[in-house]
C-alpha cells in the first residue's frame, strides 16, 4: 500500500511552493490549470525538473469549462481542444494525468450522454497516442446529480477507454446530498492498483454542491480509517480552501494508523 498526500495549487513561485511542499513531507503536488493553462513548454519542462529532483509527483486540474456532450457541437470541440492543450503541457511537466469534469446529462439519458463522453475521449486519447505525450486524462467524479460521473460512471469510461479516473470523496458526499457508504465505495476500488483521489470539506444543498470548505477532522480520520481497511493506494490531493495545512492534516490522520507517505 502506497499513498502519497499533495495539495492543490502552485502560485505565482511554482518551484519556491513546490520546495515548501517537500519540506512539509508532502509528495504530491496538482497544478491548477483551472481557468488557463498558464504554462509554455519551457515554463512547464523547468516546473517538472524541479517535481522530480524533490520527489514529487504532479498532477493537473483541467479547466473547468469542459462538457463533451454540450448540446452544441462549438463547445465540444472548444472541450476537446482545452484538453488537448492541458495534455501536451502535462506531458512537458511529467504530470501523471489531467483531471477534469467531463458533462452533463441536462434533461437526457444517461446511456446516450456516456456514449458522447466515451466517443469525445477516444478521439482525444487517440491523438494523445499519436503525440506520445504521456500524461493522461483522469475523468473526475462530480457533486452534483445533473453532471454527468457518478463513480460507477468513470470506473465504467476508464475500463472501456484505457483513461484514468479521479474519486473526489467530498463530490460523492455531495451528489448523494450528505452520504457516502465507503464500504461499497472502497469495494469498487480495492480492484484498482492505484487510485488518483481528491478530499476537502463541502457545503452542499438539496442539488448537491455548492462550494468546498476546510476539512473536518473526523472526516479525515473516518477517511484514513477506511483506507487502511482496504488497504488501497493512492495519490489523494487536498482541494480545500487551506490546501496546504490540510493536506498536512490528512497526512497526519494517516501516519497515526500507520499509513506512511512513500
Amino acid at each position: 500500500m502506497k499513498v502519497l498526500h499533495g495539495r492543490a495549487g502552485l502560485g505565482p513561485d511554482p518551484i519556491g511552493e513546490l520546495e515548501r511542499v517537500s519540506k512539509a513531507g508532502l509528495r504530491l503536488c496538482e497544478v491548477a490549470f483551472t481557468y488557463s493553462v498558464y504554462m509554455n513548454k519551457e515554463q512547464a519542462k523547468l516546473v517538472g525538473e524541479a517535481a522530480k529532483r524533490l520527489g514529487i509527483t504532479l498532477t493537473i486540474h483541467g479547466q473547468y469549462f469542459c462538457n463533451l456532450a454540450s448540446k452544441e457541437k462549438k463547445k465540444i470541440e472548444q472541450t476537446k481542444q482545452r484538453l488537448l492543450k492541458a495534455l501536451e503541457i502535462g506531458h512537458y511537466l511529467g504530470a501523471k494525468c489531467v483531471v477534469f469534469h467531463p458533462a452533463f446529462y441536462q434533461g437526457r439519458d444517461k446511456e446516450k450522454v456516456y456514449n458522447m463522453v466515451k466517443d469525445g475521449v477516444l478521439e482525444i486519447e487517440g491523438i494523445r497516442k499519436k503525440n506520445k505525450w504521456t500524461t493522461k486524462l483522469a475523468a473526475e467524479t462530480t457533486g452534483k446529480a445533473t453532471q454527468w460521473g457518478d463513480l460507477d460512471e468513470v470506473i465504467r469510461l476508464s475500463k472501456e477507454t484505457g483513461i484514468l479516473f479521479c474519486v473526489d470523496f467530498a463530490h460523492l458526499y455531495a451528489r448523494d446530498v450528505g452520504k457516502i457508504d465507503y464500504d461499497e465505495v472502497f469495494k469498487k476500488l480495492k480492484p484498482f492498483q492505484e487510485i488518483h483521489c481528491h478530499f476537502s470539506g463541502i457545503n452542499y444543498g438539496p442539488k448537491g454542491e455548492r462550494s468546498h470548505k476546510v476539512m473536518e477532522q473526523e472526516r479525515i480520520d473516518e477517511l484514513a480509517k477506511y483506507f487502511k481497511k482496504y488497504q488501497v493506494s493512492a495519490t489523494i490531493t487536498s482541494e480545500s480552501p487551506d490546501t496546504f495545512n490540510d493536506a498536512v492534516r490528512m497526512k497526519n490522520a494517516f501516519e497515526k494508523l500507520g499509513i506512511k507517505s512513500s
